[in-house]
């Protein structure tokens, strides 16, 4: 279809001038950085992630961590370049769309949208879950029904918080990660000082081992790999919020950056205190034991914290509790932009005058996402689980487009500069390219039987749900192209590569 003029873009959005409504210069650098450490739940993704990294390469763990790190680095450039000049609370739908027309960019907002909702299940059922561990004997954490009532508590409970206004979820943000931190730092130094003065269970000395990858087999190391990479996931968050922070086009893609350096530092240190403290065997507290490989820290939080063991375990809870809200603000944001430029019925771009915050795109999140915790957990906790499994698909699919829409949209000045050929061309491309394989090596592993929890037709269910969840965006796509409402998108009308992007200066 032929291109518009930028002129006649404006003509099209009268918005443009004054952009979505949205609470400007709200978030520095620091509150940006804070929301994207948060939306990765850093304590509670080490602790269901630790074990399973370290059933699959050992003492190798360090080094899958730092592996995995390399990827979402280089599709964190990317998002930088595109944020730098789109700066645009839509991310990876805006970017996909002027770079690659309205379908990619409608299918990216929906895998965005599909995994913040099957995330958001993981985590009401987690701090449901961690909360009860510490009612009475405990009793309470088997009791779907309990759990299903104060999960969708929590979720509610987050929605509210959204829907207050982002600098209200800055400040509840602040003192949940800084109860994250304090918990983990509490436990690395019980678990340092464990091993130095000789009470550490399977004290284990450092070693350059463990920055060897070649020292564990092909097939664990991508095991592990894949496991790595997706606790990274979350980052991105602080540039949904791009238009409401001070510095729309320089500080969230410096808070992204930011984010993903102090989740590997996070990550790896960690990992390596636990790894001196309980050892790496497969019997008894070590991290190869598949008995705990779900959650390491719960039987190693009394033993290296002694009575303050339950700080610890609380604070897992309160690092899914944080995340969920931050998983409801991008998401939110993203149907909020789809709105906007007419991808999705005009009522997801409303924005409330007093919050400034996108109102019936946070709430409905939030609807949905207790809905589909409360029916799945209810109906088929195993189907709800192997959904959360298939995250992986989604996430791979808009890092993946997001980096090479980088490379398509700065297509005519890749090669002018060292600078551009770096950031704009090799790291994207290099993120792009990890990220589809990414996602069919995960697709190959989860169409096996074998994996997850149950099976649909003789496949496992995970590969169902995954990629039947996606495909279920084209046909959802396919229909709202059907309503006159949506011709102005779908007819690039509302957003193309030369139009103007629905944000303020």
């Amino acid at each position: 279809m032929q291109m518009i003029a930028p002129e006649q873009a404006v003509l099209t959005n009268p918005e443009a001038a004054s952009g979505k409504g949205l609470a400007t210069g709200t978030l520095g650098i620091a509150g940006s950085t804070i929301i994207g450490l948060a939306s990765t739940a850093p304590l509670f993704s080490i602790a269901a992630t630790l074990g399973y990294v370290v059933y699959a390469v050992g003492a190798q763990a360090p080094i899958a961590f730092i592996i995995a790190f390399v990827p979402m680095m280089f599709t964190a450039f990317a998002y930088r370049e595109l944020n730098s000049a789109l700066p645009d609370c839509g991310t990876v739908f805006t970017w996909a769309a002027k770079a690659f027309g309205p379908r990619t960019g409608w299918f990216s907002g929906w895998a965005l949208a599909v995994a913040g909702i099957f995330v958001m299940a993981n985590l009401a059922d987690i701090t449901a879950i961690y909360i009860l561990h510490l009612v009475g004997d405990g009793s309470l954490a088997g009791n779907r029904v309990v759990v299903v009532v104060l999960g969708s508590a929590t979720i509610a409970i987050m929605t509210y918080v959204s829907m207050r206004g982002v600098e209200l979820g800055e400040k509840v943000q602040t003192v949940l990660l800084v109860i994250q931190y304090a918990a983990m730092a509490a436990f690395i130094v019980g678990c340092l000082i464990g091993y130095f003065n000789g009470t550490a269970p399977n004290p284990t000395p450092v070693s350059l081992d463990w920055f060897n990858p070649m020292l564990a087999s092909g097939s664990g190391m991508v095991q592990a790999i894949m496991l790595a990479l997706f606790i990274y996931w979350g980052w991105d968050t602080c540039l949904a919020l791009t238009e409401e922070t001070k510095d729309p086009k320089k500080t969230p893609g410096r808070a992204a950056l930011l984010s993903t350096v102090l989740l590997l530092i996070t990550y790896v240190g960690i990992t390596m205190a636990v790894m001196m403290y309980a050892g790496v065997g497969e019997e008894g507290v070590g991290l190869a034991n598949p008995e705990h490989a779900d959650d390491v820290f719960s039987g190693l939080a009394s033993m290296a914290m002694g009575p303050l063991g339950w700080f610890l375990i609380i604070s897992v809870a309160i690092s899914a509790l944080s995340s969920s809200q931050t998983t409801i603000l991008p998401t939110a944001r993203g149907t909020f932009a789809m709105g906007i430029y007419k991808a999705l019925p005009a009522r997801f771009a409303k924005v409330s005058e007093k919050s400034q915050t996108p109102t019936f795109s946070t709430l409905l999140m939030g609807i949905i996402s207790i809905a589909y915790f409360a029916g799945m957990s209810l109906v088929s906790n195993n189907l709800m689980q192997d959904s959360i499994l298939s995250i992986g698909l989604a996430i791979t699919v808009f890092y993946g487009i997001a980096s090479f829409a980088c490379i398509w949209y700065f297509r005519d000045s890749l090669f002018t500069s060292r600078r551009n050929f770096l950031y704009r061309f090799l790291f994207p491309l290099l993120g792009g390219v990890f990220m589809a394989w990414a996602f069919i090596q995960s697709a190959i592993d989860m169409i096996d039987p074998d994996y997850g929890f149950s099976t649909i037709g003789g496949i496992g269910s995970t590969f169902v749900i995954g990629i039947g969840s996606l495909a279920l965006g084209v046909v959802a796509m396919f229909l709202w192209s059907l309503f006159p409402e949506s011709k102005p998108y779908f007819e690039r009308e509302t957003i193309n590569k030369d139009s103007r992007i629905l944000a303020p200066e």
